[in-house]
């Protein structure tokens, strides 16, 4: 008996170090749609970007460029932004942009003869008033907890788009607020992390969203294996956002076209 447990065990530590090839399904490269457009306060919101890519399968780990797009956003007068390619990196820069709060945008996308478009109006933004910092937060007591205090306008439907960024971590945090039942009142985002130390610093910026973005991306956010993943979690879904392709509906793009007033500060922690 023994000898036969020492043979099946010997078979399944053998068996452990076969490679699985798995057969995942492949499609073809959807373009993905990177056009955030951010006025920081006290810019004048002339510099702005945006990012052409591609889709990949579930194992590359780079994502190639979009090359050669023709980019384009208007504002209501019909006044084009044309936003040219950086080498070939997929990055498309305009330094002439004019900004305007709660003016409508169109982003106009042509690659490789298919037409992309999407809609949108630049949102403005609360100005952050203060940050709060607590030592021992979290289920531990800890982690270092921040709360950046900002007071919403009253009367108005508001959404609220946050951004947490450290100096050591590659993928800053993000937060997406409502002010449906804090209408008028001082409130608060977010955040903590069990690493920071004093004399660190930490990037917080608010951004003014419509409501559609903040439907977007709370989806987005909840479907972060940070947010659950468990084993017998529903598959995350495919999200679509607010740009088109006119030419092939089918093939639908990745993305977003944001406008955002954004207000920013650098905390140094105590």
């Amino acid at each position: 008996m023994k000898k036969f447990i020492t043979i099946l065990l010997c078979i399944l530590v053998v068996s452990c170090e076969d490679v699985i090839d798995l057969d995942l399904n492949t499609s073809n490269p959807k373009l993905i749609i990177e056009a955030s457009i951010n006025w920081i306060k006290g810019t004048s919101g002339n510099e702005q970007e945006i990012k052409l890519s591609l889709s990949t399968p579930y194992y590359n780990l780079e994502t190639p460029p979009a090359n050669n797009a023709i980019v384009s956003i208007f504002d209501s007068n019909n006044t084009e932004y044309i936003f040219t390619e950086d080498g070939t990196t997929g990055v498309y820069k305009n330094d002439s942009f004019i900004p305007v709060i709660n003016a409508e945008y169109s982003l106009e996308i042509n690659y490789q003869g298919e037409i992309y478009s999407a809609t949108e109006t630049l949102k403005p933004v609360a100005s952050i008033d203060y940050v709060e910092q607590k030592n021992d937060g979290g289920f531990s007591g800890e982690e270092t907890e921040l709360k950046a205090y900002y007071t919403d306008p009253a009367n108005i439907e508001n959404y609220y788009y946050f951004e947490f960024k450290n100096d050591f971590t590659a993928i800053p945090t993000l937060e997406v607020y409502e002010d449906k039942f804090t209408d008028g009142n001082q409130i608060f985002g977010f955040y903590t992390e069990e690493d920071l130390t004093t004399g660190q610093e930490v990037r917080i910026r608010n951004h003014g969203i419509s409501k559609a973005f903040y439907e977007y991306m709370n989806i987005l956010l909840h479907q972060n294996s940070e947010e659950g993943g468990g084993p017998f979690e529903t598959t995350p879904a495919t999200v679509r956002g607010n740009c088109i392709n006119e030419t092939s509906p089918d093939n639908f793009p990745f993305g977003y076209f944001r406008l955002s007033e954004v207000d920013e500060i650098t905390y140094i922690v105590e």
